[in-house]
């Protein structure tokens, strides 16, 4: 018998199966399934080639050894994925669902070390979410909604700032403060609140939210570095830029009256708001976010305009609140 006549010679399911080590009825489910070919004897048997199915056989045991779906191997041995690429698709795949495990056991730690009086509400906060990137979608739509005059390619950078990534690997900590910042915004009443505090009064009045956006952004670059060194709200470049971004957007100029106007309705002071960047600072550590920017730029204005009634931002002190009070 020549070489060619060996590499031509054909098996019955039985011999394949030996030589395999696999089970009948597994060769039978992969040629059903199209990931093995065979052919008919006179009688009617599969028949395989058999160096080009025992080769086939191997690569299918070695991809599903490692963790690849039927689906995937088909695509490879039909040429349609090459064996990298599946195994990358694979790995992602694992990555998300390892992900999703990492936050339901943290959320399972959270209640379980919650206080017998607290545990049913934070059971009903955990409950409310999905995973990580449940979360991260619902925050990027709320902010989507906020800035929904701007189009979206220009605020990528804002969005990165801002939006905390869902955590990886979630400390009991880290999954009630996600948790709770996906609740936060799903409160139907937070979307006009931080509307309010980034547009102010009259927003109709707005000419180019763009341009509003863009000369806004920058005054909070510069303040920024302030809020990192400590700097207390003042007077100045910063807070006149502020004004005038506001007034030019709305076809006026800085004057008392218009800082006044800037005032009305500030919903800065909402605990809500406060509470939303106090949990993002819990993921952003020491990196100052553009509401630790908006507070420091409301304190500065509210100071400017003397108004005593102006609930105060956490920047500012409070035996200077209570002095302006008995004056």
């Amino acid at each position: 018998m020549t070489d060619n006549t060996q590499a031509s010679a054909l098996v019955s399911i039985g011999e394949l199966a030996r030589s395999t080590g696999l089970a009948v009825r597994t060769i039978r489910f992969y040629c059903d399934e199209g990931i093995l070919e065979s052919r008919r004897s006179a009688g009617g048997h599969r028949m395989f080639d058999a160096d080009s199915a025992t080769e086939r056989l191997l690569l299918v045991r070695r991809l599903r050894a490692v963790g690849l779906g039927l689906g995937s191997i088909t695509d490879v041995l039909h040429g349609e994925r090459s064996i990298a690429e599946a195994i990358a698709a694979e790995s992602a795949r694992l990555d998300i669902e390892v992900r999703s495990l990492a936050w339901r056991r943290a959320s399972l730690r959270a209640i379980e070390a919650a206080t017998p009086a607290r545990r049913a509400e934070r059971l009903a906060l955990l409950a409310a979410v999905q995973d990580a990137g449940a979360v991260h979608d619902c925050l990027i739509r709320f902010w989507r909604r906020i800035l929904a005059p701007i189009p979206w390619s220009d605020v990528d950078k804002w969005v990165y700032w801002n939006v905390p990534e869902p955590p990886a690997d979630p400390s009991v900590d880290a999954v009630v403060a996600y948790a709770e910042l996906a609740a936060l915004v799903a409160d139907p009443d937070m979307n006009r609140t931080v509307r309010q505090q980034y547009w102010r009064n009259r927003p109709e009045l707005i000419r180019d939210c763009r341009g509003l956006y863009v000369d806004v952004g920058d005054v909070m670059a510069d303040v920024v570095p302030l809020v990192a060194e400590g700097v207390r709200p003042r007077a100045g470049g910063e807070l006149d830029r502020f004004v005038n971004a506001h007034a030019s957007a709305r076809g006026e100029r800085d004057s008392p009256r218009f800082r006044e106007q800037l005032l009305i309705g500030a919903t800065d002071a909402d605990h809500r708001i406060h509470r939303y960047w106090a949990l993002t600072g819990q993921f952003f550590g020491t990196r100052v976010t553009v509401g630790r920017a908006h507070h420091w730029v409301y304190a500065a204005l509210a100071r400017s305009t003397d108004r005593a009634d102006v609930p105060a931002p956490r920047q500012r002190s409070r035996p200077r609140a209570r002095q302006r009070r008995s004056t």
